[in-house]
């Protein structure tokens, strides 16, 4: 992920920009430009001529005056609240981020009325700043670096752009977390990954929802034009038509592409160096596949970079998710993981053959965003290439279509054995907890077999019980590896009568240390 900013600082960066102050007339403040003809169709257009070209980057502006515009410089740079853009009747007031160190290009931002587009002209007044603050020599035409939607009443934001095509909510349970972006380019390839930007906004009232936002991206190695129409009743609903132009071959085009961050849970504390028992946006990979079944992969932090492939045609959808809500379980009060949004990718007709890939990076702090997800279809992107996708981005505290069967709830790994006795050496214990489903009317006489398999090494000691006092049952067996490389490990439960479960999936790194919970 990019290193420009890390993480807790582009986090800090957002919640200090959002002191709340008395809502002023934004359409009378906003200073609006000339109107032009615009529609999504020309946009494409325009994208898709834009592709034949070669890549020109923009050239940024006052870029030392920008570089002194450091962290603490940023955030005493406040947008002034009677310059707010009100939309929708006020469903939708938009307030803009300032330029600086880690934010250097400006982005267009226009406002469509009927079938014409006025651009919205930047001046110093949007903001207050300190009479020391290098912002005060930048030229007064220097532009925008993004923008944010308020809350009726402005007394929060629930959505952010600022930086690259990379996009934010804080979703059902108000609270920010994980990212999405419009495409991942060449994600954990010897290659370096591209960020392409989005380079201009365009914003109208949604007919059905709270805002239309339309977007140009350009890049070195694709363009596009996206439609988002975003709701914000329960939770937050993207509904996206998204059209990508290649102007070279990418060796690996992600799309509905999710970014996250998972130092450690229950399955692998020891690693964590934190006093918090768990830190994590994300918890696991959930997956919907074309042929019905409901996959769930705990997140790892590996010793290495590790991409995994789920290969699937016409994915009915998939998210990383944030299941665990105890915030027992963080005791953070400060940044709240356990408010963390859920977010799942929902595909708009077949998306075809591809694969949902999961790409794990080993971190050893939260300020990395280490943990990506998207969908590679089948045929590789080349020069010339165009991409149509439709699709929903929810961002909720659960998936929008929760399975019949019962879901993962935990993963622990410990030592294997029986308690007092000798431990075998080289044993590890899994101990999985599901719930949901009839699973929770199941008593032992029910016949609750766990099907468990391995793509090395030993399995042994399998069985399943119910954990008293709840509605969860309980799975567990002993795992000997048979060398280093990973292993891939495959579970569910059953009767004679169904599958109760949906697929656990995990992926064991031989040698690690591992926790006991």
């Amino acid at each position: 992920m990019s290193a420009s900013i890390n993480r807790r600082e582009f986090t800090a960066l957002l919640a200090a920009l959002g002191i709340v102050l008395p809502l002023g007339s934004a359409r009378a403040a906003a200073r609006l430009g000339s109107a032009v003809p615009f529609s999504f169709e020309g946009l494409v257009e325009a994208a898709r001529q834009k592709a034949a070209r070669p890549y020109a980057p923009p050239q940024t502006r006052a870029a030392d005056v920008l570089e002194r515009i450091d962290y603490d410089n940023h955030w005493k740079i406040q947008f002034r609240p009677d310059h707010t853009l009100e939309l929708g009747g006020g469903k939708a007031p938009i307030r803009f981020f300032h330029l600086g160190r880690y934010f250097k290009d400006p982005v267009g931002i226009n406002v469509i009325e009927g079938d014409r587009s006025r651009p919205v002209l930047y001046g110093p007044d949007y903001f207050d700043m300190p009479k020391d603050s290098p912002a005060r020599a930048l030229p007064e035409d220097i532009g925008f670096a993004g923008f944010r939607v308020m809350e009726e009443g402005a007394e929060k934001d629930w959505l952010a752009f600022l930086g690259a095509a990379y996009f934010r909510s804080s979703g059902e349970l108000d609270q920010f977390g994980m990212s999405a972006r419009a495409v991942a380019i060449d994600v954990a390839l010897p290659t370096p990954e591209e960020f392409p930007r989005f380079t201009d906004f365009w914003f109208a009232p949604s007919e059905t929802g709270t805002l239309t936002i339309y977007m140009a991206m350009d890049g070195p190695s694709i363009t596009g034009a996206l439609r988002m129409d975003c709701d914000r009743s329960k939770g937050v609903v993207m509904d996206i038509s998204a059209r990508y132009f290649m102007r070279k071959d990418i060796a690996r085009l992600g799309l509905g592409a999710l970014t996250s961050m998972f130092w450690y849970d229950q399955s692998n504390a020891r690693s964590g160096k934190d006093w918090r028992p768990e830190i994590h946006d994300s918890d696991g990979l959930a997956i919907w596949t074309g042929a019905g079944e409901r996959l769930w992969r705990p997140l790892n932090n590996p010793p290495s970079v590790m991409t995994s492939s789920f290969v699937d045609r016409d994915v009915r959808g998939f998210g990383l998710m944030q299941r665990d809500r105890s915030f027992e379980n963080y005791q953070d009060d400060g940044v709240f993981y356990e408010k963390r949004s859920s977010v799942w990718i929902e595909p708009k007709g077949g998306w075809g053959d591809g694969t949902v890939q999961l790409v794990e990076i080993p971190t050893d702090d939260e300020i990395h965003d280490n943990i990506v997800a998207y969908w590679v279809p089948l045929t590789p992107a080349k020069a010339g290439d165009a991409v149509a996708i439709d699709y929903k981005v929810h961002w909720l505290a659960d998936e929008p279509h929760p399975p019949a069967v019962a879901r993962t709830v935990s993963t622990r790994v410990g030592m294997g054995g029986v308690p007092g006795q000798p431990r075998p050496k080289g044993v590890v214990k899994f101990v999985v907890d599901f719930e949901g489903g009839v699973l929770g009317d199941l008593t032992v006489k029910d016949g609750v077999l766990a099907v468990v398999e391995a793509s090395q090494g030993r399995i042994s000691g399998v069985y399943t019980l119910p954990v008293v006092g709840t509605k969860r049952w309980r799975a567990f067996f002993d795992f000997t590896a048979e060398g280093v490389a990973p292993v891939e490990m495959r579970m569910f439960l059953k009767n004679e009568t169904a599958t109760l479960t949906e697929t656990w999936l995990y992926q064991y790194h031989p040698g690690r240390l591992v926790a006991v919970d």
